[in-house]
């Protein structure tokens, strides 16, 4: 099974949810673009919460020097980012595959995050509650749905908000994965207890 991991803003939690998942499901991890804090990158954070040993941690595509849209932080480092030289990783276990920022974050002058998401990979789409959140989610399934992408499930991060998830899970029929808590840190413990959670909904993709 292969997973795409998008979110409805930047900073909404997809790279917890990405270790979640990694962790509920032993499957490998790729960020196909890292943009900025290479040195302690989203695959150096998703790896730091993993206590099982199965899981494989796949090179970026595209490792890029400053915290910027990533067509931005190509432009800077005097590249340009090639659809056609990100090869998503061989492996015969499962892959979480990470975006970076929602789905029309620009890679170039014409490709966008939205198009790094194969036929068959499954979209979870990571939603966070703030004014404006419903629209984003709304926006986010549609765009997926009108490419003919699977959009597998939806987590919910941060604080609940019962008519939010509501209205979202009511109008788009997808389905809730689970939800992630305000937690105070996310330790190797803390993603456990929640891939334990939602490792049911998870292999039911």
């Amino acid at each position: 099974m292969k997973i795409f991991i998008t979110g409805i803003s930047t900073d909404v939690g997809k790279t917890i949810v990405s270790s979640i998942v990694v962790e509920s499901l032993e499957a490998d991890y790729w960020k196909p673009i890292q943009a900025g804090d290479l040195a302690h990158s989203d695959t150096h954070k998703v790896q730091a919460r993993i206590s099982n040993s199965k899981s494989q941690f796949h090179a970026n595509s595209y490792a890029l020097n400053t915290a910027a849209s990533p067509h931005l932080a190509a432009e800077i480092d005097n590249v340009t980012i090639d659809l056609a030289q990100i090869k998503e990783p061989e492996t015969q276990n499962h892959l979480v595959i990470e975006g970076a920022g929602g789905l029309f974050v620009p890679l170039n002058d014409q490709d966008f995050i939205i198009d790094l998401i194969q036929p068959n990979y499954k979209v979870i789409v990571v939603s966070r509650h703030y004014l404006g959140s419903i629209n984003h989610t709304l926006l986010t399934i549609e765009a997926l749905q009108n490419r003919g992408l699977q959009v597998a499930g939806i987590v919910f991060s941060g604080d609940e908000s019962q008519a939010t998830e509501a209205i979202i899970l009511n109008s788009t029929q997808i389905k809730c994965i689970g939800r992630i808590e305000e937690e105070p840190y996310f330790d190797k413990n803390v993603i456990k207890e929640y891939a334990d959670l939602f490792r049911e909904n998870l292999l039911g993709l």
